[in-house]
């Protein structure tokens, strides 16, 4: 381990996503990791050596600098435990509330995660890691420590460091924690509840600072902490656009669209199908949507059982970053689908400001008055349609298709790079750290 001179200002960045995971959570501190050192600040990342990922990405491997300092801690995971005695590779909730039909070790997984893993899953690694980084703290290699949740366990370690060090400490919420949506859908008690309550209020009292990604997230953070609580969205990096990369040229009575991303139990792009096939089942315009990622079975099933629809939609399954940018030229709209739910209005994706930055119209739906919906309406790259306007979404598609251009303006969007969002929290850093 290279010790830090007394110049060097250093941060200890605690994250349980980070290369080979796939999906947006890992993205917002790879990103960081690699532009913060711009800001006089040089990260270390500590993170489990064999951590259990939904979506992996290798690819995203090539991005951490070669400089970078990751140090890795074994984790043990109570999934691992029900997956040996079910005989499968893979078992938690996570996947387990889409199924219908679930036996009672899949019940009993659920019950567990809602009622005796608190905050969630991860929680064994907290000890372990708190006694595994003192010594190094105390040692005075590091300014600053930085927690991101979810999984919210994440945050404890933070806390706990903070208490035995004095170290500075910021928490970063990429998602809520006890107003979160995932947790109502949890057989939990009442109990249980305050408890999430409790640890979240040690949480934003004790943090030198908490961050979070929209201005929805940050109003609710403020009213449960009584705090000023600091906005750092997730953006988008220049570097990952391919050199050259163009918007294809929009043929006319033909639209493509592409969706990037999860399709899960509270992203639901059924509407969407919907007003397609009420707008265009009868006329001659041509008409495809694809899908790249990972999407439910309820939604494959759904299209599979129309025989309209299973012509027209395609499922390309789960592909690199890298990848991705090949199905955006050929798109003439990217389809983003926010969450129909509690948190909805806060729901900001990260790849929306990617979706920005290719300069291709966007089609949403979710909250028209949410946050993302603000975000669209400054850039005016699309709009955001509510879940049940079938009318709203025929008018939009219908435009669309007669649109003669598939590029919008993509200026303004700087504010939102990955370069520019961390100089911002290196600002953070400086003014919770200086003397």
């Amino acid at each position: 381990m290279v010790l830090c001179t007394p110049m060097q200002k250093r941060v200890l960045i605690i994250t349980y996503y980070w290369p080979p995971s796939g999906g947006s959570g890992v993205q917002r501190w790879l990103k960081f990791a690699k532009y913060l050192p711009e800001s006089g600040w040089e990260p270390v990342i500590f993170t489990p050596e064999n951590p259990d990922f939904d979506l992996q990405d290798k690819t995203l491997e090539i991005e951490i600098p070669s400089s970078l300092e990751v140090l890795k801690f074994p984790i043990w995971e109570p999934y691992q435990l029900f997956s040996r005695i079910k005989g499968k590779t893979k078992l938690h909730p996570g996947r387990l509330m889409e199924q219908k039909d679930r036996g009672f070790l899949e019940k009993l997984a659920i019950w567990m995660r809602a009622n005796l893993l608190v905050p969630d899953p991860r929680v064994f690694w907290v000890k372990p890691s708190v006694k595994f980084l003192t010594d190094l703290l105390k040692s005075g290699q590091f300014q600053a420590v930085i927690t991101t949740g979810p999984p919210h366990s994440m945050h404890l370690i933070g806390r706990d460091l903070k208490r035995k060090t004095g170290i500075t400490w910021i928490a970063d919420f990429r998602d809520p924690w006890s107003q979160w949506e995932f947790l109502d859908t949890l057989p939990m008690t009442s109990f249980i509840r305050i408890k999430h309550q409790k640890m979240e209020q040690s949480v934003l009292k004790e943090a030198n600072a908490v961050l979070t990604i929209s201005p929805t997230f940050q109003q609710d953070l403020e009213k449960l902490a009584h705090r000023k609580i600091k906005l750092l969205t997730n953006g988008y990096d220049p570097a990952d656009i391919p050199l050259g990369f163009s918007p294809k040229k929009k043929e006319a009575v033909k639209l493509h669209l592409v969706y990037s991303g999860i399709i899960d139990a509270i992203r639901n792009p059924i509407p969407l199908m919907e007003g397609m096939k009420a707008e265009f089942e009868k006329s001659g315009e041509q008409i495809e949507w694809t899908f790249v990622g990972k999407v439910s079975e309820q939604v494959q099933n759904y299209v599979k059982s129309d025989p309209w629809l299973i012509t027209r939609i395609h499922f390309a399954g789960y592909v690199s970053h890298q990848e991705v940018f090949g199905f955006y030229a050929k798109a003439d709209a990217l389809v983003l689908i926010l969450t129909d739910s509690k948190n909805a209005k806060g729901n900001i994706p990260g790849k929306l400001f990617e979706y920005l930055a290719t300069g291709i119209p966007v089609l949403a739906l979710g909250d028209p008055k949410g946050d993302s919906a603000q975000i669209l309406a400054d850039s005016g790259a699309g709009e955001v349609i509510a879940h049940t306007d079938l009318q709203g979404i025929r008018s939009r598609l219908r435009y669309l298709m007669g649109a003669s251009s598939s590029k919008t303006s993509s200026g303004g969007l700087e504010k939102y790079s990955r370069k520019s969002l961390s100089f911002q929290l290196g600002k953070i850093l400086d003014e919770h750290t200086l003397s």
